[in-house]
Parts: C-alpha cells; sequence; structure tokens
C-alpha cells in the first residue's frame, strides 16, 4: 500500500496519449464569472508571462492562428497552446485543427512537457465550433476526414457520447436537442465544468486558475500520471471488477521504474520526491 500510495499519489501529466490539461475560460455576460474544466478549456484574453513561442501555422495570414509558448521559471515544464483566429472567434477551420495536431504530436514526445494549457487569445470569447463558412464550401468527402481529424487531436469531441457520461442521459438530451447555451455557473452545477472564478481587469482570471492547477501538477511522478490517467479512461468504460483490474495492471508498470523508489525514498527521508519520468 506504500508502494502504491508512492507511485500512484504523484500526478503529474502527459506523455502517451496528450490531453487538454487545463483551460482558460470564457466570459459570462450575464454573471462576470467564468468557467474552467481542468481537461478542457473556456477561452480568455492572452497574459504576459515569460515563455519562448513556436508557431505552427503554415497559413495564417495576418496573424498566427496558434500560439504556442513554452513557459519558464516556476512554470516551466508547462505549455499554453493560444487559439488566436480573431476574425473568425477562433472557429476550427481545417487549418487551425492541422496546426492544433501537428502541435500536439510534437509535445507527445516532448520529454520536458509536464503540463498542456489550451486558452483563447482573443477576449470575449473561447471557441465558437467549427469553421461553418467553411464547412458550407467544403465538399462532403472532406466531411468526415475533417471530423475525425479534430477528434482525434481534440479528446472532448464527440458530444453526444461524451456529455451523457459526463452529467447524464436525460440532461444531455435537453442540451443537445434544444441547443441551449449554458453559463459558468449553471456548467459547474450539472458537473460540466470543475471550477468558476471570477473575473479579473485582464480578462483572463480563468486562465490564471488553469495556471495555478498546473503548477500543482509539476512536481508529481509523469509515470504515475500516465498510468493513472490510463486506467481512469479506461475504467470509466467497463464494470468495476474490471475496472480494479485496469487499475491492477497499470500500477504494475510503475513497479520496476525508478520514480517509484524515489518516492519511497523520498517518504522514508521526510523530503519532496524528484521525479524524473524514468
Amino acid at each position: 500500500m506504500a508502494a502504491a500510495a508512492a507511485a500512484l499519489g504523484g500526478l503529474g501529466l502527459l506523455r502517451a496519449r496528450l490531453r487538454l490539461a487545463a483551460a482558460a475560460a470564457a466570459t459570462s455576460a450575464a454573471l462576470g464569472r467564468t468557467g474552467l474544466r481542468a481537461p478542457s478549456v473556456r477561452g480568455g484574453a492572452a497574459a504576459a508571462l515569460p515563455s519562448s513561442g513556436r508557431s505552427y501555422g503554415s497559413q495564417a495570414k495576418e496573424e498566427e492562428e496558434l500560439r504556442v509558448r513554452y513557459l519558464d521559471d516556476e512554470h516551466k515544464g508547462i505549455v499554453v497552446l493560444g487559439l488566436n483566429r480573431s476574425h473568425a472567434k477562433n472557429a476550427l477551420s481545417k487549418n487551425l485543427v492541422k496546426m492544433m495536431s501537428k502541435a500536439v504530436d510534437a509535445l507527445k514526445s516532448d520529454k520536458k512537457v509536464r503540463t498542456v494549457i489550451f486558452r483563447s487569445e482573443v477576449p470575449g470569447i473561447f471557441c465558437a465550433g467549427a469553421d461553418l463558412k467553411e464547412r458550407a464550401k467544403m465538399h462532403s468527402s472532406e466531411v468526415s476526414s475533417f471530423v475525425s481529424r479534430a477528434r482525434a487531436t481534440i479528446n472532448e469531441l464527440g458530444g453526444t457520447q461524451r456529455l451523457p457520461r459526463t452529467i447524464g442521459v436525460s440532461l444531455a438530451k435537453e442540451l443537445i436537442f434544444s441547443a441551449r447555451i449554458v453559463d459558468g455557473e449553471e456548467a459547474k452545477s450539472i458537473g460540466l465544468i470543475s471550477h468558476v472564478v471570477e473575473q479579473n481587469e485582464a480578462g483572463d482570471a480563468a486562465y490564471r486558475r488553469a495556471l495555478a492547477l498546473a503548477r500543482e501538477f509539476l512536481p508529481q511522478g509523469p509515470v504515475a500520471m500516465r498510468v493513472a490517467k490510463l486506467a481512469i479512461n479506461q475504467g470509466m468504460e467497463v464494470d468495476l471488477v474490471t475496472g480494479l483490474a485496469i487499475e491492477e495492471a497499470c500500477y504494475a508498470q510503475t513497479i520496476p521504474t525508478k520514480d517509484r523508489i524515489e518516492g519511497l525514498l523520498a517518504f522514508k527521508e521526510k523530503r519532496p520526491p524528484r521525479y524524473k519520468g524514468e
């Protein structure tokens, strides 16, 4: 049990299959509040933080449609992917999805990356959804491949399947059938998002909350986080007995790792562990 606590108690993030770790949320006009869910995102404005940037835009015209920032200092290990299609309210175009896919693929193989934040750099909006103006010009044969690529890049797509699993079948049907827009407070009350924060003068309160959450992940064990995430994701799709077997199999993967030994030593020596993802 002590070994399990030491290994699985370390929450790092990322690697195997990249998940969108935290988010920056769009302002709710009615309440002046923002909603934030750890694994996905809801808009916000750009923040001035020490960082280095990389562009994956191959066809961006007057602006970089996707800004990639590798943060430094106490935020080292956090990467911010910023949506920046202001003229289209960050609607997902073929080019933007292509850039996102390329950026995510690069991050998957970067062992220095511990947490990824998806956010908007356009004030007052996160993402308007698919670029319907572009979609109207697509040939029917293009639509399926576009949707498949977008779903492979953004794990949270697939509303008819994911939403009922999150908020229940009845409420999911209500929201999908009515296409009703919910604000941050309601989204939190039904379990759609994890946090609601008061907006600040800079308009980036949700991003700041996401950044604080990401900092909590940084000291933790990336190996343990990888298998814990796998156990959670796969376990939610099966019965409890099968889920416990999945958990056991995932924990077995941590046994031969250096990080597990480091966790045990740190506990014995009463010091913070120094995980390396090995």
